[in-house]
């Protein structure tokens, strides 16, 4: 076989216009007090409801951040999108949750893939991540990029359209609201409960709205 000839002096991979998600383990002593709190609000919350079947999923409303109970929870997400926003090297972080949630799946139950439009940020926090039960999917933001599906050798962060982030109990993502996301079938034997959230800028029509022309 012939040998493959140098023609390069130089050469160089440059990335470009990356899709983040940002992903903090909480402090084990800060979020098991935390996720007591949390699970005993929501089983309040559900203490009238039929007991979730297999395969059957139940979310709550969407203002659990104006609940005392998820102040700290708050002051956590409060946190991180303040440290996305330095990150991100914004000229405006004054941002606030439009919108907070329960998640609990049973055994069975997925979430089908979606996105969270309307909002700049989203995340969600996981009170508990049963083996099974432990991770979320991110799908390739590009339309485009399946026009064309040539096989490869081994799936890399570079070829592949779907990433799959591993969790657990006490950890909080952030990402882009545009990101599409799903979660697979519960496959452990206890419930899977998260907290998803979703974050704009404060005041946005006032400060930043107006056109960029």
């Amino acid at each position: 076989m012939a040998q493959e000839i140098n023609r390069w002096s130089a050469s160089d991979v440059i990335p470009m216009f990356p899709t983040l998600v940002w992903k903090v383990e909480l402090r084990p002593e800060l979020h098991a007090a935390m996720d007591a709190k949390l699970l005993a609000v929501l089983d309040e919350m559900r203490r009238n409801l039929p007991s979730l079947a297999p395969g059957q999923g139940w979310q709550s409303g969407q203002t659990l951040h104006r609940r005392p109970e998820f102040a700290e929870l708050v002051a956590c997400v409060d946190s991180l999108a303040k440290s996305v926003t330095r990150f991100l090297r914004l000229g405006y972080e004054a941002v606030e949750i439009t919108g907070c949630w329960a998640n609990v799946l049973a055994p069975g139950a997925a979430h089908r893939m979606h996105m969270h439009p309307n909002n700049f940020l989203s995340g969600v926090y996981y009170v508990r991540a049963p083996q099974g039960a432990d991770s979320i999917n991110f799908h390739d933001p590009r339309p485009q990029a399946t026009i064309i599906r040539p096989p490869v050798v081994e799936l890399t962060a570079e070829n592949t359209d779907q990433v799959v982030v591993n969790v657990r109990s006490g950890t909080l993502l952030m990402f882009p609201s545009y990101l599409q996301h799903s979660v697979d079938a519960n496959q452990s034997e206890e419930m899977r409960v998260s907290i998803s959230f979703n974050i704009m800028f404060s005041a946005f029509s006032e400060n930043l709205s107006k056109p960029l022309w």
